[in-house]
């Protein structure tokens, strides 16, 4: 009997050690878009008051855990009903994205021209309204929906070349999602509170020494920083856009020239899908102004 106790904690041991190595592989293969994906969050949960930073981080921290939630079991489910059905969704997820990216462009193109003033006190008068702030934050947690949707793609296509048996799969790919998770926003959050961490060295170091220096370039490097993400966050979104449109549409992936860096093509990609998915968006947004009120 004794024998037989030890003999299920060995298979437990192995178990565990397989889904150690499974997850290290899982997570190697996702790494790429955890970058793109911390670099889109970062610039997300950025550009708010100090005062509303952590709550509204945590907020989207909780709608990625939400995420996670609705997405792994959906995903094992549809690979197990329909699996071209996850490309779908994952293409649909791209022409959000895409569109995204390029609306930021395009707001940044036809309003840089705006004086200086004008556009602080648009930014005050955002940062005060209640519903802009639910906006904003609607908006990261479903564009961390797409990015945790390619994450949880990728590791299960991980786990599903090694042959590993459905528990392995179910919880390594959970590990790696959870891990996108922690990681990611873990890293925002130290982020976006680098200028409190700057005024606390400057404090007890006495504005004196090489800790009141540091402080003073933390506090100075936050609006360089948050600048710097609000472009490669940018970037990143219709990086990724162009990416799943490269490997997931088959003619897309046949015409594609392999003998250029990939991102330039998917750089390409997702300004033209971005600017069609644009153009349709205020089409429809004209087409129904015009309709509504006639019905009134």
């Amino acid at each position: 009997m004794a024998s037989g106790f030890f003999a299920i904690l060995d298979d437990i041991g192995a178990l565990m050690d397989d889904i150690a190595v499974t997850s290290k592989l899982a997570t190697k293969k996702t790494a790429g878009i955890l970058g793109d994906d911390l670099a889109v969050n970062a610039e997300k949960a950025t550009g708010f008051l100090s005062s509303r930073e952590i709550p509204v981080l945590w907020a989207i921290t909780k709608g990625s855990f939400i995420n996670k939630l609705i997405i792994l079991p959906v995903i094992f489910l549809l690979k197990w009903l329909y699996e071209p059905a996850i490309n779908y969704i994952l293409i649909l997820g791209g022409i959000y994205l895409a569109y995204e990216g390029v609306e930021k462009i395009i707001e940044y193109i036809f309003h840089r021209g705006k004086k200086g003033h004008e556009v602080v006190q648009e930014s005050v008068l955002q940062e005060d309204d209640e519903n802009s702030e639910k906006s904003k934050i609607s908006s990261a947690i479903k564009t961390d929906f797409i990015l945790s949707l390619e994450i949880v793609i990728i590791a299960l296509g991980t786990v599903i070349e090694k042959q590993h048996p459905l528990i392995e799969q179910i919880i390594a790919v959970s590990i790696v999602a959870f891990i996108a998770t922690v990681g990611v926003y873990g890293i925002v959050a130290l982020i976006v509170r680098m200028d409190d961490a700057g005024f606390f060295l400057m404090k007890k170091s006495g504005n004196k020494g090489f800790f009141s220096g540091l402080g003073q370039f933390l506090v100075k490097a936050l609006p360089i920083v948050i600048k710097i993400l609000g472009v490669v966050g940018t970037i990143a979104l219709i990086l990724v856009s162009g990416g799943i449109f490269h490997h997931h549409i088959e003619y897309i992936h046949h015409i594609v020239p392999t003998n250029i860096p990939e991102q330039i093509p998917q750089f390409g990609l997702g300004i033209v899908f971005g600017l069609a998915a644009v153009l349709v968006m205020t089409i429809g947004k004209k087409i129904y102004k015009f309709v509504i009120p006639a019905k009134k």
